[in-house]
């Protein structure tokens, strides 16, 4: 690969070569954090653990990504360091049952099959009841993975009715929504009482005097003893089990200062309760309803919390929601319904009208319109007949097709579409390295404010100066936020991500995403990105008298014995109209000049002007009309019969539709536009002209196209380059972001940063907008974040007290707590709302009889 082609590349192969061998990479649920304080812990320590050359850990899609030297550490490793961090890894436990084992060596090799697959962490044959128990981790080994090992070993697994992943994944969240559904409301009914009493009371003098007179105080704070006791642990215990541990670890989080500053409020209320003589004199008040209330918010926040992120998984759920659940097949002749999980290669399949297709594959029989939409973006549904290969989750329109599969499971184009989009929401972006490294100090840093607050009320703040000392020692710990600050970042990328795939735009990476917003130049390969990729005749202009179709007719008869791709050019336009081609013999072709043939008893010439002269042919009046073809860029040739010209023809690779309103929109975004071609310097800044693009790099031969995008580099210009044949992977590379066309070459997509689903150029600009909309989402989410903590820290305190007598109650602060988490998510789903500024083109509706096109896409998915 040419020099540079790889720098971004040179990290991760210098992180490779430190630790001896290629890295394997896992994908591990994490149950437990609340926090960013949660996920940088978990981060410390598997970054920590011997072996491990990368870590990220993603709070708001509960996900931990570990690249690890295999002969170093196991995935078990990880999942110790994960629990030794005070959380849960998701793991999950299946029974499959394998048929045609024979001996103990049988089920020794499937055994080692099972064993050998990246995720599974322990496997166990047993022979006489001829199942296999797997213990593995379903983000890294789904279960066809599973089944595809064993068949791999020359085994058969009975069908298995497992859970659909995106139901099992919603079966799990819907479970933890439901506990902490449960554990507000038995915090509410305790809490309501305690707040209505004291609180009302407190408010409405009249009221407090009536229940004085009825309820002795004593009677009230043993009353409030025993519902605030009921709180603090029994909805709250939830923050003891999570906050002393990371405590006692000295990695304090969100869960240890509602732990301490709840267990303050309540354990001075208990000691004003029963032993109050150990208190100064006139500081033996209670505040039961400051630990409940507080309690309760939180966890009103969180249950709020939790619906919102769920939201921001939608388009996750959306693509897996396109996946056919079962399939048609014939199996020795016989018609069999299965589950998609149980299709094989080579398995020919069934699909009906209207019927999603279960897996990819090559269509063997049968003629129908596809609608694609889901996977090109064109809402136009595209012809399949025998021979044209066909897509898993799109839909079969109108008549019957069978198949035979060739990619099953996690191998197909939705499924690596899924892989894609998910490693792009777990992936953290570079400007979130200050928000960790902030995090990382955030709630020590929190707990010395708090003793100092104490501290400084006790030594100079009035009577009763314990009292006040707690409360805003208490309201210091519970206002401190760092929820908000480790989802600001990662819930928008995941709805950024999300939308992106909707609109058919996937970002491989999270860097991807925020380095193509700030590009400054976008560079373009001509050919196949621009451009069709496939020469057509777009001019044909015939000397008068002459009929246009005959001409046309004789010239493709001469270029039918052609393998030049000018004359298929020639030909599939004569296709095209339906002529009828005559028969043509006596071919030859003068290279550099152009071919001849007889046809019809006369002499048929197709080639250059020069061609004609040299035969002593005038172009005449065609001369001029093809002056002006050929300084629009087009490939001009002369047409003449006998001894006379007939017509002049020009060939050119056509712009796509897309490419001007492309450019434009880019134009209007500021950024400057370049061409990298290998056409002359003449034909290059013709095309250019017509597009408007600023830069023009011509006659750049394959291997100097990385040299091309260096040049765009300088002075340290970012640059956007895109591109779809295997010839642009290295260039792909050296970009600071590569987009590639995915109608191109896997090489290409493999080179690239993010991946046009369809060759809609539209989708350049919408990447690139999708791209500032989410940086923008980003930075109001970091302002809110920080500006909320930085400002209202200090309120807590109790800084406004000596100028305005104001105090920030601890009740207030939890609701602010918990209204600030909900903020940051909220406003990531904005995104949701995001419109593309170019819309896909849409094309003309198949003939009558056709089913209309499910154009909904992903988003109504």
């Amino acid at each position: 690969m040419p020099e540079g082609a790889t720098q971004r590349a040179g990290a991760d192969a210098t992180k490779e070569a430190a630790t001896g061998t290629a890295a394997s990479t896992i994908r591990v649920g994490v149950r437990g954090m609340t926090c960013a304080s949660c996920s940088a812990r978990v981060e410390r320590t598997l970054a920590r653990a011997e072996g491990v050359a990368e870590a990220n850990v993603n709070l708001a899609t509960e996900q931990a990504t570990v690249r690890f030297d295999p002969e170093l550490t196991t995935p078990e490793a990880v999942l110790a360091a994960i629990r030794g961090a005070g959380y849960e890894p998701v793991i999950d436990s299946i029974e499959l049952s394998i048929t045609g084992m024979t001996c103990a060596a049988c089920s020794a090799r499937v055994q080692r099959a099972l064993r050998r697959v990246d995720g599974v962490l322990a496997a166990d044959v047993n022979l006489a009841t001829e199942r296999a128990t797997i213990r593995y981790l379903p983000d890294v080994a789904p279960l066809d993975r599973l089944v595809g090992s064993v068949r791999e070993a020359g085994y058969d697994v009975l069908e298995q009715a497992g859970t659909d992943r995106s139901e099992a994944e919603r079966e799990r969240k819907d479970a933890e929504l439901q506990e902490l559904h449960r554990s507000l409301v038995i915090a509410a009914v305790l809490t309501v009482p305690i707040f209505v009493l004291d609180m009302g009371a407190m408010m409405i003098a009249p009221v407090g005097a009536y229940l004085h007179d009825l309820i002795p105080m004593h009677t009230l704070a043993y009353g409030f003893f025993v519902l605030a006791t009921g709180v603090q642990f029994g909805p709250g215990l939830r923050f003891y089990q999570k906050g002393a541990p990371a405590l006692l670890r000295r990695a304090p989080d969100m869960n240890s200062l509602v732990m301490i500053g709840t267990t303050a409020a309540y354990g001075y209320s208990v000691v004003a309760t029963f032993v109050p003589w150990l208190l100064p004199a006139g500081t033996a008040h209670v505040y039961f309803e400051a630990s409940a209330v507080i309690i309760t918010l939180v966890l009103l926040g969180r249950y709020f919390e939790a619906i919102a992120r769920g939201r921001t998984g939608d388009a996750i759920r959306a693509l897996l929601s396109l996946q056919a659940r079962t399939a048609r097949v014939v199996r020795a002749g016989e018609e069999l319904e299965i589950d998609v999980g149980e299709v094989r290669h080579a398995d020919e399949v069934l699909v009906r009208p209207g019927e999603r297709l279960p897996v990819d594959g090559v269509v063997t029989r049968g003629e129908s319109y596809v609608d694609e939409s889901m996977i090109t973006g064109e809402p136009i549904p595209v012809v399949k007949r025998q021979g044209d290969t066909v897509v898993g989750g799109t839909i079969n329109t109108t008549g019957a097709l069978r198949f035979e599969a060739t990619k099953v499971g996690s191998e197909t184009v939705l499924a690596q579409i899924i892989a894609m989009v998910e490693a792009a929401q777990g992936a953290k972006l570079p400007i979130q390295a200050l928000v960790d490294r902030v995090v990382m100090y955030f709630v020590p840093t929190v707990l010395v404010l708090a003793l100092i607050t104490f501290g400084v009320w006790m030594a100079f703040g009035p009577a009763p100066a314990l009292t006040l000392a707690l409360v805003n020692t208490v309201a210091v710990l519970i206002i401190a936020c760092p929820c908000a600050m480790g989802l600001a970042t990662p819930t928008s990328i995941m709805v950024g991500t999300g939308k992106a795939a909707e609109t058919g735009v996937l970002f491989r990476n999270g860097s991807a995403l925020q380095e193509v917003g700030s590009a400054a130049v976008v560079a373009f390969d001509k050919t196949g990105t621009l451009t069709k990729g496939k020469p057509e005749l777009t001019d044909l202009q015939v000397t008068p008298g002459e009929d246009e179709g005959h001409v046309l007719s004789l010239v493709a008869a001469v270029e039918r014995d052609s393998e030049h791709p000018i004359a298929g050019a020639i030909v599939s336009a004569a296709s095209a109209r339906s002529l009828t081609l005559p028969e043509a013999s006596g071919f030859e072709a003068l290279p550099g000049f152009g071919v001849a043939a007889e046809v019809g008893g006369e002499r048929v010439v197709v080639g250059a002007e020069r061609y004609l002269r040299r035969l002593g042919i005038d172009p005449g009046p065609l001369a001029d009309v093809a002056g002006e073809l050929s300084e629009a860029g087009k490939t001009v040739m002369y047409a003449a019969v006998g001894e006379r010209a007939v017509a002049v023809l020009a060939v050119a690779d056509p712009i796509k539709p897309s490419t001007p309103a492309a450019i434009g929109a880019l134009h209007a975004l500021g950024l400057r536009v370049a061409m990298i071609t290998g056409d002359d310097e003449r034909t290059a800044h013709a095309i250019a002209a017509r597009l408007g693009i600023d830069d023009v790099l011509a006659e750049v031969l394959p291997d100097g196209k990385v040299a091309a995008v260096q040049e765009l580099q300088a002075n340290g210009v970012k640059v956007a380059f895109v591109g779809d044949g295997i010839n642009d992977a290295p260039a792909l590379a050296q970009a600071d972001v590569g987009l590639a066309i995915g109608t191109g070459t896997d090489v290409a997509i493999e080179a690239a940063d993010v991946v046009l689903m369809s060759g809609d150029l539209r989708n350049v600009v919408n990447a690139i907008a999708l791209s500032k909309a989410t940086l923008r989402n980003i930075k109001q989410n970091l302002f809110w974040a920080f500006a909320y903590n930085a400002s209202l820290i200090p309120v807590a305190a109790g800084v406004l007290y000596p100028v305005a007598g104001i105090l920030l109650s601890p009740v207030l602060a939890a609701a602010a707590m918990g209204l600030s988490s909900v903020f940051v998510v909220t406003n990531a789903l904005r995104l949701r709302r995001f419109r593309p500024p170019l819309a896909a083109e849409v094309g003309q509706r198949p003939e009558p009889g056709a089913a209309d096109a499910d154009s909904s896409q992903l988003a109504a998915a």
